[in-house]
């Protein structure tokens, strides 16, 4: 529509908001203007030119009509402020751009400020107020002066909300982030977790993450600290020592915050300082963040309160885990002594079970459930009679029956247990011994009604047996075993686990090189 009464007055003021004086850095505020009459982009444009608000001055995206301001919209969420022109190709243009603004793109942030040069078609102010529009001007009544204070306006406005928006969002990252990092993990995980929550936090993206923002995290004293941990630059230096990779002004930001004994912030530096309960310290370092507003330091030190919390809790799992892991294999290898197979039988089972889990598809806390769950598998044999488990020839009849009641034995001793690493080995205790075709025992199973970790075990147990000697048989050549695996497929294994374990082969072969039996004891002895 013409505008021929649009009219700027002089009213000789300032440009600059409040950001008069400032060097233009930072991102620019994004101005929308969406109207059909060119005169009304051009003087605008004229008015604001040098225009800045809080040190960031303006950038301008032009539209004509409502499909222009729906699709630019769509395309520039950031925008902080909408000048949008009520009637263009229709009266209601910019009531429908509104609506579908706030109802269909959710946009609650951007200010619309409404202007039109047709004093009739001015909305009602319950049209105002159902529309959530922010402001309206009459384009006749529009000086530079008032043009420029509903700008400012509109940006504080703006600038405020986007302030909330992104507490509200430091504050729901700081309850995930801290939650999360009380579940099991290695130190690694964590110290990389902590820095990648911290990056997060700070409202760097993933980009940032690795091309501005570089951090690294160590453990020990001032004398010998390691990085095991690190993003960015520091990702490839894993594992060496503090001083070999960082400069002069780092380590004197590290030696501060180990003499401070607390978390420094030093320009686009952060040094996190985390002292366990074990007295160990963990440093976190991470630069290129850019300076950190108050806010952004009361995020990190609200997040920084659990952090030393959480290196604690992996130190005792990792004590626990350790724990767990000796009384498996101790166990596991007190049951193959007492048939005098004193070999490295039950952690060759373990590490084949965790290769082939892994090939299979379980997830890292699953495959560390198998590797520790494995040992066990022949519990139950602590029930059979020696005379039985130390026989050096074939089993009769009646002894073969009761060597066969070892896989439920081995359930009963571990299923009262409410730990679920002795729940699974329950399981694979009891049904390691079926078979895919459902002829195995005890209890008839076939196919998927087998467990997935019994049926790993089943097929690298059977593996490692045939390959090393045992006090009623010799050990068979490799050609051999991987014939009696093959014609077991789809019969006694699964298949999908026979294919990943033969196209893998190279990998359990260099499992079984590496733990080799030591002692193997004979009838005689």
């Amino acid at each position: 529509m013409p505008m021929n009464d649009l009219v700027f007055a002089d009213d000789d003021v300032p440009h600059s908001g409040e950001g008069r004086g400032k060097i233009e850095e930072s991102t620019p505020w994004k101005l929308m203007i969406v109207d059909d009459d060119a005169d009304v982009h051009a003087l605008s444009c004229l008015v604001l030119r040098h225009f800045s608000f809080e040190g960031r001055k303006l950038t301008f995206v032009h539209g004509h009509s409502r499909a222009d301001a729906e699709r630019l919209m769509q395309e520039h969420p950031d925008t902080a402020v909408l000048l949008l022109d009520v009637v263009m190709e229709s009266d209601q243009s910019g009531l429908e751009a509104v609506r579908f603004i706030r109802e269909t793109l959710k946009n609650r942030f951007v200010r619309i400020i409404l202007r039109t040069g047709q004093p009739g078609y001015a909305p009602e102010q319950r049209v105002i107020m159902d529309y959530d529009i922010n402001d309206y001007k009459e384009k006749t009544d529009l000086t530079d002066i008032r043009l420029i204070t509903a700008l400012v306006t509109s940006l504080r406005s703006y600038r405020d909300m986007m302030i909330i928006e992104k507490n509200r969002q430091g504050l729901k990252k700081i309850i995930h982030a801290t939650g999360s990092l009380f579940e099991p993990r290695s130190v690694k995980k964590l110290a990389t977790g902590v820095l990648t929550q911290l990056v997060s936090i700070l409202g760097l993206d993933e980009s940032a993450l690795y091309a501005q923002a570089s951090g690294f995290a160590i453990s020990g004293d001032a004398g010998g600290m390691l990085l095991y941990a690190g993003t960015g630059r520091f990702t490839e230096l894993i594992g060496q020592p503090v001083e070999a990779v960082a400069d002069e002004t780092m380590m004197t930001q590290i030696h501060l915050a180990l003499k401070q004994q607390q978390s420094v912030f030093e320009n686009n530096v952060f040094v996190g300082y985390f002292r366990t309960r074990q007295d160990s310290v963990n440093l976190l370092y991470l630069k290129g963040i850019g300076p950190l507003g108050e806010w952004d330091e009361e995020l990190i030190r609200l997040y920084a309160t659990n952090v030393g919390l959480a290196f604690d809790n992996i130190l005792m799992n990792r004590e626990i885990f350790a724990t767990q892991q000796d009384l498996t294999f101790t166990l596991g290898e007190l049951i193959e002594g007492r048939s005098n197979e004193t070999g490295n039988h039950v952690r060759r089972v373990a590490e084949f079970a965790r290769l082939l889990g892994t090939l299979a598809g379980l997830n890292e806390d699953e495959v560390e459930m198998l590797w520790l769950a494995a040992p066990l598998h022949d519990l139950g044999k602590f029930g059979i009679p020696e005379e039985i488990l130390k026989k050096p020839s074939s089993l009769n009849d009646g002894e073969w029956a009761l060597m066969k009641d070892h896989a439920e034995l081995g359930m009963q001793m571990l299923k009262g247990s409410n730990r679920k690493i002795l729940q699974l080995a329950s399981i694979i205790a009891v049904q390691h011994h079926e078979r895919w075709d459902g002829g195995g025992y005890p209890q008839g199973l076939k196919e998927e009604e087998i467990h997935l970790y019994a049926r790993i075990v089943s097929l690298v147990e059977v593996f490692d047996a045939l390959a090393h000697e045992r006090l009623h048989k010799k050990a068979w050549s490799l050609e051999s075993t991987l014939e009696f695996i093959r014609n077991g497929r789809s019969k006694r294994f699964d298949p999908r686990l026979v294919d990943l374990f033969l196209e893998n082969l190279d990998g359990f072969l260099r499992i079984q090189d590496r733990y080799t039996d030591l002692l193997v004891e004979s009838a005689a002895s």
